[in-house]
């Protein structure tokens, strides 16, 4: 990946990060105690099921939690400590020093106004630039991200454009301010194959040249073993493993980890053999179970996987962790891994 770019010292770190919402008189919790860092170069990918609590993840780093919902915890950007920051104070950051890919582009784009002019307006808010050099800019912008014919697409509307396109421009948007840390959330869900993977190396090719973190949100493994040098697996608002992708694909230990890995589709094989499937689903937040979360799926769960939920230790390096109480016991050196859901 990029080493070179590497500091040692982490551009985004998060500690016991806590989301709950408040729905009537009960809190219901749906992020529990998570954290990780990332380095400035390094691309960190956060991965898990749909409800596994990654997106919230997303918008707490940014400050765009909706009204009901409560963060704790700590969040600090180049060492300042950013989750309490609110209004004017939150949004000078973002954008400057964190910005955000979305899900879908045609809803971070303003339907009425040209691409040309959001991007030139998202400048002009943050720095003090006359509008002739935020156009200059706005033009470089286009052209590093790849779209063909800046001077034309500068005046064309997000309709106009494919969604491949528009990904490029939302891309450019938050590259605008020339940010310290990406979040990038699904950035590739609606697209085609052969367009996920030029947003992916475009991505890669930015954060090579800025050193600029970036924080990939997927359920997409495959993405996540090409692009990411770590990765982070989220289950029910839990971290439940943590490593190096190198390691993680090698010897996943977890057995939602396992899971997810003989989950995904391989190259080779058979089009009418049936992917592996995880039997039953993310528990929603009030409805947790007391001990493992990932217990009523797990086929090796035990008396003491359902009373207490396991931590989060350091396994193998430091940088290795897994919240698995018989991660041991599932794979001894001579043995191969756990297939689950068969």
């Amino acid at each position: 990946m990029s080493a070179e770019t590497r500091t040692g010292a982490p551009v985004l770190e998060v500690d016991d990060l806590r989301i709950s919402f408040r729905e009537r008189a009960a809190e219901r919790a749906a992020v529990h105690g998570l954290g990780f860092s990332v380095e400035a170069g390094e691309t960190l990918a956060i991965v898990g099921e749909s409800g596994c609590g990654k997106s919230l993840t997303a918008f707490a780093l940014l400050g765009l939690l909706p009204g009901n919902a409560r963060a704790s915890g700590r969040v600090r950007l180049e060492g300042r400590d950013i989750l309490g920051l609110e209004g004017e104070a939150m949004r000078r950051l973002r954008g400057t020093r964190i910005a955000m890919i979305f899900q879908e582009p045609m809803t971070a784009l303003n339907p009425v106004l040209t691409i040309g002019a959001q991007i030139v307006e998202a400048i002009r808010e943050h720095e003090a630039v006359s509008a002739a050099d935020a156009r200059t800019r706005t033009l470089s912008l286009l052209a590093r991200v790849r779209i063909p014919d800046p001077e034309r697409r500068f005046g064309e509307y997000p309709h106009r454009l494919s969604g491949g396109m528009r990904q490029r421009v939302v891309i450019a948007m938050a590259l605008a301010c020339a940010p310290a840390v990406l979040v990038a959330d699904e950035p590739t869900t609606a697209l085609d194959v052969t367009v996920q993977a030029e947003i992916l190396d475009l991505i890669d090719d930015l954060r090579r040249e800025t050193g600029m973190a970036v924080v990939l949100i997927t359920h997409d493994l495959g993405l996540v073993a090409e692009h990411a040098d770590r990765v982070l697996v989220m289950y029910a608002g839990r971290a439940v493993e943590a490593g190096s992708a190198a390691a993680l694909f090698a010897a996943p230990r977890h057995p939602y980890t396992r899971a997810l890995v003989a989950a995904r589709p391989r190259p080779g094989s058979a089009l009418r053999q049936r992917l592996v499937e995880i039997p039953g689903q993310v528990p929603p937040p009030g409805a947790m179970p007391p001990g493992c979360a990932f217990a009523p799926r797990c086929p090796a769960a035990e008396a003491p996987c359902r009373e207490t939920p396991p931590p989060l230790p350091s396994v193998g390096t430091a940088a290795e962790r897994v919240a698995c109480l018989r991660w041991k016991d599932l794979r001894a050196p001579d043995q191969s891994p756990v297939r689950l859901g068969a």
